[in-house]
């Protein structure tokens, strides 16, 4: 039962507590058994197959489902009620990525339904009503988000935390799901590239989980086998996004919400040329870097170590550059006083824990190359640029981290009324009038040349019309210095604003760069391009399977780390 209206605060917090306790066990448990599942199924355990997986997630989606068409519903019936907003929570921009993952995962939809159909006679029916069903509820989902992601909800606050929590981990599933079948792949192409990179010691066992009957048309099943694959870091960045807005939407409900006017912080072109040129100098070359990567590697031993060579080279150059804006950023902000905001934000506190959870997966895939490196008997020339390469992947990480948490947590600039306009007093036959030029036109020096009457200032000095009448009192003598006092603060603070506008521009061309470069470097692992994959040197040293262990843990959190910062960057630029 809900709180009653009149009972002590502290009182009804309890049920609500334990609400939020039952639902996060509820989930985590919904999100165990479903990684049970999965992982005996990618182990081929005896009784367990891929339908049995399947049926799960059909289910865990259905139930989800009838509970955002029951949300739905009910807003739809209380629409003229005014509820709490997270100003926060859902960005539009943030909105427009998950659509954009949206489409590209309805697409891939339509590829496993062409591929279930061209393998129907061998395939068990839960491979065509997957599909079918994750669109209907990646449609539904988008239009959930875009309608309710900013809702605080304070009505049926225990039903809501169970059905939010579900939705969560349902989606955590669904990538996990998404994870492992790219990763799946992704292996078998990579046993294949170390023949010739001539590590013929390790054992090469193909995990095929192919279907066991010949294709109707062989030209689509082509198109469909390969093309899902392509399509696979699309899905899995959409259903951890999801999972995260969701997350947010759970945390917020029963919230007492501050109620205070949100700054539209909304993204400009201007005054980020140099920073978006030199993004996309790097966005081009990583492109480059990549297609050349994948054409040559596992070609022959001298490609495949060119290739190698290559990448490190290139990320090297890259990470290089990254660290160097970044201390750059740090070293601004140092300069400046500007207070922190540490009021409670969720959206905020969980964006902070993702950049440092998700970064622990590329620093054990770091540390272990150089350990690698350290204690292998043989090198070959290309594993060296795997050091500085490691190295630098750990420090960049930290130095940019610290830029966006610090970001995201300064206060954003605020500009009063009294210094927006800079008001002007002149004395005519003993009246005071008040004129208030634009601020923009006193700085440029326009005021006085626009109006012949206004006086103007610069430098503390007043230059005016003389009056044709009688002498000052000396009240207003006392108000005219006083007035010469102000107005010089005024443009001592237009200088200041000068500076601080060059320092925000600076900051700003930092962070459309960084933005650039973290989408260049979530390109290479997304597609195929794993050095931590190709390299050798670490199967040596730890074994095939255990170090092939750890980069598919680690993997996919490295490369969500890199498009969570691209968005966070975007919202830093925004913000600055």
């Amino acid at each position: 039962m809900e709180q009653a209206a009149g009972c002590p605060a502290v009182g009804g917090s309890y049920p609500q507590k334990n609400a939020e306790i039952l639902s996060s066990q509820y989930g985590i448990n919904l999100f165990l058994a479903g990684l049970l599942l999965t992982f005996a199924w990618a182990v081929h355990a005896v009784g367990i197959s891929k339908s049995h997986l399947l049926s799960y997630l059909i289910t865990l989606m259905l139930i989800q489902l009838l509970w955002m068409l029951w949300y739905l519903c009910r807003s739809c019936t209380q629409r003229r009620l005014i509820r709490d907003k997270d100003t926060h929570a859902g960005a539009r921009w943030l909105k427009c990525g998950i659509t954009l993952f949206a489409v590209i995962t309805l697409i891939l939809d339509s590829f496993k339904i062409g591929y279930y159909i061209d393998f129907s006679n061998c395939l068990s029916p839960t491979e065509g009503i997957f599909p079918v069903t994750h669109a209907v509820h990646t449609i539904l989902q988008v239009y959930f988000l875009w309608c309710h992601a900013k809702d605080v909800i304070q009505s049926f606050k225990t039903l809501e935390r169970f059905g939010v929590i579900h939705s969560v981990f349902t989606n955590l599933l669904l990538w996990t799901n998404g994870v492992l079948t790219e990763s799946k792949h992704q292996l078998n192409e990579h046993k294949e590239r170390l023949i010739t990179l001539g590590f013929g010691n390790i054992s090469i066992v193909l995990d095929d989980h192919a279907p066991q009957c010949n294709c109707t048309t062989t030209t689509l099943c082509s198109i469909f086998s390969q093309g899902i694959y392509y399509l696979y870091p699309f899905n899995i960045e959409y259903h951890i996004l999801a999972s995260t807005m969701l997350y947010v939407l759970w945390k917020n409900i029963g919230r007492k919400v501050e109620h205070h006017q949100q700054n539209k912080t909304p993204f400009k072109f201007h005054g980020i040329t140099v920073g978006m040129i030199f993004g996309l100098i790097v966005l081009t070359s990583t492109i480059a870097i990549v297609v050349v990567y994948l054409i040559q590697i596992g070609g022959s031993k001298i490609k495949s170590e060119l290739a190698l060579t290559m990448f490190y080279l290139h990320a090297i150059f890259v990470l290089a550059l990254m660290c160097t804006a970044g201390i750059i950023a740090l070293l601004i902000y140092r300069l400046e006083e500007r207070s922190l905001d540490n009021s409670k934000n969720p959206a905020r506190k969980l964006d902070a824990e993702l950049l440092v959870g998700t970064a622990a997966g590329s620093w054990l895939l770091s540390w272990g190359s150089i350990l690698a490196i350290i204690c292998a008997q043989g090198h070959p020339k290309y594993t060296w640029y795997n050091l500085p390469y490691s190295v630098l992947v750990i420090i960049e990480k930290y130095i940019q981290n610290l830029f966006i948490i610090e970001s995201i947590h300064r206060e954003q600039e605020k500009v009063y009324d009294d210094i927006k306009t800079l008001r002007i007093v002149t004395v005519s036959r003993g009246t005071t009038l008040s004129l208030t030029p634009l601020y923009k036109e006193i700085y440029n020096g326009r005021a006085a040349r626009d109006s012949g009457d206004i006086p103007c200032l610069f430098k503390g000095s007043i230059c005016g019309r003389e009056n044709d009448g009688a002498g000052v009192a000396k009240e207003e003598t006392s108000q005219d210095n006083s007035l010469v006092m102000h107005s010089a603060s005024d443009f001592s603070f237009c200088s200041r604003n000068s500076v601080t506008n060059n320092k925000r521009r600076i900051l700003k061309n930092i962070a459309a760069f960084l933005f650039l470069c973290n989408l260049s470097l979530w390109i290479p692992p997304a597609f195929g391009c794993r050095p931590e994959y190709d390299n050798g040197l670490e199967e040596i040293v730890f074994g095939f399977e255990p170090w092939i262990i750890v980069v598919n843990l680690a993997m996919p959190f490295s490369i969500f780390y890199r498009m969570h910062s691209a968005a966070s960057l975007f919202e830093v630029n925004c913000k600055t």
